[in-house]
């Protein structure tokens, strides 16, 4: 399949690695365009522009928030203008539901296709094409990029057919994942202000009651307070935080949870984290615990 890929940041470069390794016939673009040169070596096309990375029968955007989409995909000589007719533009962003919406629209005036489908995973997931993929579109549309799916992550959930259920469902994910930051950390704080090593209750918790990747994962960077490399840096938490928000607003939902992570992230940003992991929230719980 001829593919476009546009957005080659430490995600990106993964996923699309693995795309043209499954014999996928790519052709790559970044706005830093270094980033996409490495990828000629590896049999990708190199374009100058997010028009040139378009003509393709799939275009993929996997860029850091909505500014970043709407930027490739609206403006004057971008992808909305140039996608031929009947091919589809998959965004495996995360990104607010309702700039899903509006990309639904305007591909269906464009005659082209759009399929939302956010991805669970860090970077080595990427890697490794061990992701997970939220999809949503019409289901024919869905069908037709399955095998790219299969190809970047270890499952596929449809969730409907309307793009926009697969964003809510992916910031929801994110949003509980923050909530696991947040209560080890303060969990782990009541034991090492005790005098207790974080890691003895980590290998309680993992052998036991949570014994998942997310609180293997997370909980190992948080009780080794291990931040860097950032897997998912802290603006990018705090940015879907606020898309999370936005969206239960909508629904007249409160998020008590949401309101208080919200408040880490700004504090830990206050406090010069904005390089680290989003993970890093858990040295605010941390100072308040006058650790």
């Amino acid at each position: 399949m001829k593919v476009g890929f546009i957005g080659l940041g430490s995600m990106g470069s993964g996923m699309a690695r693995n795309l043209i390794k499954a014999g996928n016939s790519v052709i790559v673009y970044n706005r830093t365009q270094s980033r996409a040169e490495q990828f000629r070596a590896v049999g990708a096309q190199v374009a100058s522009t997010p028009t040139e990375a378009s003509q393709a029968e799939v275009v993929i955007t996997m860029l850091a928030d909505d500014a970043a989409v709407e930027s490739v995909i609206l403006d004057p000589g971008n992808i909305l203008q140039s996608m031929p007719e009947g091919s589809v533009h998959i965004s495996m962003s995360t990104i607010s539901v309702a700039l899903s919406r509006r990309l639904t629209i305007l591909h269906a005036e464009k005659q082209q296709h759009y399929v939302a489908a956010p991805v669970f995973g860090r970077p080595d997931a990427a890697e490794a094409a061990k992701l997970f993929v939220v999809a949503a579109g019409k289901s024919s549309q869905v069908e037709r990029c399955r095998g790219l799916f299969d190809v970047l992550g270890q499952k596929t959930f449809v969730v409907g057919e309307e793009p926009a259920a697969a964003n809510l469902i992916k910031l929801t994910g994110n949003f509980l994942i923050t909530t696991v930051i947040e209560s080890l950390a303060e969990a782990f704080a009541v034991v090492k202000k005790s005098g207790m090593d974080a890691t003895v209750l980590l290998d309680v918790l993992t052998g036991s009651l949570f014994n998942t990747p997310v609180y293997r994962n997370y909980g190992g960077m948080i009780a080794a307070e291990q931040f860097e490399p950032a897997g998912f840096k802290m603006p990018l938490g705090l940015k879907d935080n606020r898309l999370v928000l936005a969206a239960a607003e909508e629904l007249a939902v409160p998020l008590p949870m949401a309101s208080l992570v919200h408040d880490r992230f700004v504090s830990a940003l206050a406090q010069g984290m904005e390089k680290l992991d989003w993970s890093a929230i858990a040295r605010v719980a941390y100072k308040d615990a006058g650790l």
